[in-house]
């Protein structure tokens, strides 16, 4: 198996003769793309390091050795223009400053090469090649010239290149198809992703022993495969799928502790190179990559740990870097107990659950029922039912409000009509309601033979507040509407498919989402079922001692975690 050559190199250390072949446009680079790269340079080239080695890095160039030249796969926008800041640099020196020292031909557009080196604009309309080329250079030029003090910015620049702006060097085996690899990477729009880089990285190092080679191969892809599993992966991570191209980065970051707010692209791969240099055999490094994996399956086998962790990660309570950091340095029981401490701080909201009100406490109220589904879910069934962490967070649950005493958002005639059809099942059990169902029925029909009428509304609206008033309950209930007592979850689409409804109205269409097999969250299901409410009450109704009960479940699932004050 040939050898995989991967470092980092300065720009200023490039040489060599690169080859463009023909499957590959030609340069594209516009002025947004050139003056980003020229302001990241300038603004990490001359921040202070704090070692000789900390270094700013450009996203990889990808090449094969042909011998006498390299095969350049991808990179040639960056290193394009690379070469022309050293082509501005040297005219604006008047020579002092030296040319690139490598040189870019093209299989097809053999004229480029002559143009890169002299970009005027007499020419700059032969062909599209030259175009963006000489516009390119223009964007340079002007770049410099807008700094204060031009020859200082042109010493900078060019010391930055041989100091401390580098580039990650990714020399592929003869063996890998140049054009699948270009594809993947250009077409897809799939860069490089660190863990390609660490995977390259070990693949180098065990470039004498094919066998070894294959088994970390199999090890690493069997790594990837488990990680697909959407239920693991919902469990570990409230990441969208798409920030990890490949999903093994997951497990690396961990070990580099990467964060959100960490901008280097190429942070994880930098630190694996670093421990690698500072003495840490690859073999070390894989052996702890393969640790930590098999500490998150086990957290994810295991009932407890899964329902807590899941439940502090994705309430975004702890994320896992902290989670697995303070992992290490406990005991098992002592990890139990952290665990326990860090949901009680979750809800720690400094009043009372009765005090939280919807308007001002949204987030604090979501995040109580959310706990509340996740233990209700983990107390129950000795451990054979488990909280569906990656549903939770792709359905972007939100708080509904378990009777509707105000109805709004009723804006066109089919709404209203939806809404009126939703409220004469609950009305007909109610059969002292009659008229109102006439009324109903009659308003239906008035909008299904004129849909677009205008006047609709001044019938509609005061028939609304008269079937609300007649399925809301007469005890003092618009004290408690934006209260604990009345909220619950569901997913936003069926938030808004029954947000303006009474309760019983909301219950008959809970239970047709159930019968179709769509996801209610466990508790939602328990307060529309009316399982939480202790004594008989009207099944129409959302009541004092329906509510009162219902708060009285989530003070006894959740009495680990409260406070002893509350």
């Amino acid at each position: 198996m040939a050898e995989i050559n991967l470092e980092t190199k300065l720009v200023g250390d490039i040489k060599g003769s690169f080859y463009v072949p023909n499957y590959q446009r030609g340069y594209r680079w516009g002025k947004t793309e050139v003056a980003t790269l020229m302001n990241d340079i300038y603004e990490y080239g001359g921040k202070p390091r704090k070692t000789e080695n900390e270094n700013y890095c450009l996203q990889p160039i990808v090449v094969r050795n042909l011998g006498d030249k390299y095969e350049l796969i991808d990179g040639q926008q960056r290193l394009t223009t690379l070469y022309l800041v050293y082509v501005y640099m040297n005219k604006a020196s008047n020579g002092f400053m030296s040319k690139p020292k490598f040189s870019i031909s093209y299989e097809t557009r053999e004229k480029s090469a002559d143009f890169l080196n002299n970009p005027n604009e007499s020419k700059k309309e032969d062909n599209v090649d030259f175009f963006f080329i000489y516009n390119a250079y223009k964007t340079i030029e002007d770049w410099f010239t807008q700094k204060e003090k031009l020859q200082t910015t042109l010493t900078n620049i060019n010391k930055y290149f041989d100091e401390c702006v580098k580039i990650i060097w990714y020399e592929v085996p003869d063996s890998d198809n140049s054009i699948d690899l270009f594809t993947r990477l250009n077409i897809g729009k799939i860069p490089l992703t660190s863990s390609e880089l660490v995977k390259a990285l070990f693949l180098k190092e065990e470039s004498g022993n094919a066998i070894r080679q294959e088994e970390l191969s199999l090890e690493w892809n069997n790594i990837e495969k488990e990680l697909h599993d959407e239920e693991f992966w919902g469990f570990l991570t409230n990441s969208e799928t798409e920030c990890y191209p490949t999903r093994i980065d997951l497990v690396l970051d961990l070990i580099s502790k990467k964060t959100d707010c960490d901008k280097e692209t190429y942070h994880t791969f930098f630190y694996f190179v670093d421990e690698h240099r500072n003495g840490k055999s690859l073999e070390d490094i894989w052996d702890e990559i393969v640790h930590n994996f098999l500490t998150l399956k086990e957290w994810f086998s295991e009932h407890e740990y899964y329902h807590k962790i899941g439940y502090l990660i994705a309430s975004n309570s702890k994320t896992l870097i902290d989670i697995l950091c303070d992992y290490s340095n406990k005991s098992k029981t002592e990890f139990r107990q952290y665990l326990d401490d860090c949901i009680k701080e979750s809800i720690n909201f400094k009043k009372t659950y009765e005090e939280l009100d919807y308007e001002h406490d949204y987030s604090d109220i979501r995040k109580l029922l959310f706990l509340f589904n996740v233990e209700s879910v983990r107390q129950i069934d000795e451990g054979k039912r488990r909280f569906p962490f990656g549903r939770h967070k792709k359905e972007n649950w939100s708080l509904e409000h378990i009777h509707a005493q105000h109805s709004e958002g009723l804006q066109t005639n089919e709404k209203r009509k939806e809404w009126l059809k939703a409220h004469i099942k609950p009305l007909h059990s109610m059969v002292y309601y009659d008229y109102l169902i006439t009324d109903m029925k009659k308003l239906i029909k008035e909008i299904e033979r004129n849909p677009k009428t205008t006047k609709v509304n001044e019938r509609f609206e005061p028939l609304q507040q008269k079937v609300i008033d007649a399925l809301t309950p007469q005890d003092g209930y618009s004290d408690y509407i934006h209260q604990l007592s009345n909220m619950a979850l569901l997913s936003s689409w069926q938030n808004s498919a029954v947000s303006n409804y009474a309760f019983e109205a909301k219950r008959n269409l809970v239970i047709e989402m159930d019968k179709k097999g769509l996801y209610i969250p466990f508790c939602t299901k328990m307060v529309f079922m009316k399982y939480y409410s202790t004594e008989e009450t009207n099944i129409h109704f959302w009541g004092k001692h329906d509510r009162d009960d219902y708060v009285k479940a989530i003070y006894s699932v959740l009495a680990n975690y409260i406070p002893n004050e509350k």
